[in-house]
């Protein structure tokens, strides 16, 4: 079996990196995703679904050097539903997208303090950069 989930949309905010006890390098960030049509009258309509998203090592790194919040960037992983009660004891769920490509899209901002991201080598937006280290479960850490 095979499964990819790939979305496009805008960073909700800049992107914060953590690591883990033995020394992974983690960044967590959130994505909106803005789906655009015309209902039957012909009135534009709009829903927007925001997606966190978990980048694992160098992969983690890049992202936190080069994204920054609105920044258009494609995704491309596997995705799961990640549930919990609220302070108030209500259910709450969120789609969470494990990193494995990122393609940054759109111009080359950079985040203050960083270098600027590099340029595309051909007329494809953005560069890819991809995780080639496989499941961040295989490392058996506790996120």
């Amino acid at each position: 079996m095979y499964e990819q989930t790939i979305i496009i949309g805008n960073l909700g905010g800049d992107p914060v990196m953590r690591y883990t006890p033995s020394g992974v390098p983690v960044t967590n960030f959130s994505v909106a995703v803005t789906r655009r049509w015309k209902d039957r009258e012909g009135n534009p309509q709009e829903k927007t679904k925001w997606v966190k998203v978990t980048a694992w090592r160098k992969l983690a790194e890049l992202c936190n050097e080069y994204l920054s919040k609105g920044r258009l960037v494609m995704v491309a992983g596997k995705m799961d539903v990640e549930a919990w009660l609220s302070a108030e004891g209500e259910p709450r769920a969120a789609l969470v997208l494990t990193a494995e490509t990122v393609r940054f899209l759109g111009g080359r901002e950079r985040r203050e303090g960083t270098r600027a991201a590099p340029a595309p080598v051909s007329s494809e937006p953005g560069p890819m950069i991809q995780d080639d280290w496989g499941d961040a479960d295989d490392d058996g850490l506790p996120f």
